[in-house]
């Protein structure tokens, strides 16, 4: 399966279940008829159908579908400007879009303002901004919880302005979009039920304050069913990285500053005489960087990274999305047949 939900389609049930239990409860009796628990239900999902009704008349808004020549997607409008953030395998090459926005009757031209796969983020900006352009609210990434409520907003199949909803999985994932998306290596994205089905991607996750909490990006492969959809698990790139990436693509045209740890090396996975990973051979590294500091050459086998073991490229990747630049780290490695380790101050992607 591919990873990326333009491609994949995940699917997710939530229900609630209310249970009452009549203790002592005999034929002739009437008086648990109007438990507390039991008369409280209704109210308490009317209260929970009108705040998702106010969150999604607040967030949906800001909300828009991509069309390229290739790919359909989702986007979510960053500023008044007409700066819109998506993934960057929804733009994937194309220069120019069409946009559906929530108050366009007709799609709008948008080009790209800059690209960057490994975040899987990129900006579009609308040739001429409709009025009445709506730009969303970015939450904050550390106050999101596992249980929290959420919804999941896009495009999925072409279906503009679709709404799933879901709970906060997890959070703090690393996980990388092998066999589909950019294949990068992505870090703290938040793991959630919402339903992501293809068109999703690039949309928004959004609390029920209405706020978006992440951009829905991929969704998991099952091995066992063939790399087949994983119902119920995708994940979604969080807001503090989405906002740090777009501001700098809106201020400065391009990522200055990505905060993804790197050694300065061109790579390949070894196998062993088994045909097995068996870690990264160097193929090139780059003057300066933190490899060449650190006395690696073209060659070595990378085989741990500080306390992790290293057998194939995306766990090198999964690895160092784990540390920050300026971080000190242990590098293991195999020269000549002999182990050496070097101490290594990782630089930036």
């Amino acid at each position: 399966m591919d990873a990326s939900p333009n491609r994949a389609l995940l699917k997710a049930a939530t229900a609630t279940l209310v249970c009452c239990v009549a203790a002592g409860c005999t034929t002739g009796s009437r008086q648990n008829a109007s438990a507390p628990g039991v008369a409280d239900a209704p109210m308490a999902a009317s209260d929970l159908q009108s705040q998702y009704q106010k969150v999604i008349k607040q967030a949906l808004p800001s909300v828009v579908q991509i069309q390229s020549s290739r790919e359909l997607g989702s986007g979510v409008v960053y500023d008044g400007k007409g700066h819109i953030v998506t993934n960057a395998h929804v733009v994937a090459s194309q220069k120019t879009f069409h946009v559906t926005t929530a108050s366009s009757e007709q799609p709008l031209t948008a080009r790209l303002v800059y690209s960057y796969p490994q975040q899987d983020l990129a900006v579009i900006k609308l040739d001429k901004v409709p009025s009445g352009l709506k730009a969303a609210v970015f939450g904050d990434s550390e106050k999101v919880e596992v249980g929290q409520i959420v919804l999941a907003m896009g495009s999925p199949l072409g279906l503009s302005s679709s709404v799933t909803q879901g709970i906060v999985s997890a959070t703090g994932r690393t996980v990388s979009e092998a066999g589909g998306g950019t294949g990068a290596t992505l870090a703290n994205m938040v793991q959630t039920s919402a339903p992501i089905n293809p068109g999703n991607s690039g949309g928004a996750l959004v609390d029920l304050a209405g706020h978006v909490i992440g951009i829905p990006t991929l969704g998991a492969a099952d091995p066992s069913l063939g790399n087949s959809a994983a119902p119920g698990i995708g994940f979604a790139i969080p807001a503090s990285m989405v906002k740090t990436i777009a501001a700098q693509i809106v201020d400065k045209g391009r990522v200055t500053n990505s905060g993804r740890a790197a050694l300065g090396i061109t790579a390949r996975t070894v196998v062993d005489e088994n045909y097995q990973p068996a870690g990264v051979a160097v193929v090139s590294v780059k003057s300066g960087g933190a490899a060449d500091k650190a006395g690696l050459r073209t060659g070595d086998i990378i085989t741990r990274l500080g306390d992790r073991s290293i057998s194939t490229l995306t766990s090198l990747a999964v690895a160092l999305a784990g540390d920050r630049p300026g971080q000190k780290t242990t590098v293991t490695y195999q020269r000549d047949g002999h182990e050496k380790k070097a101490t290594v101050t990782l630089g930036e992607q």
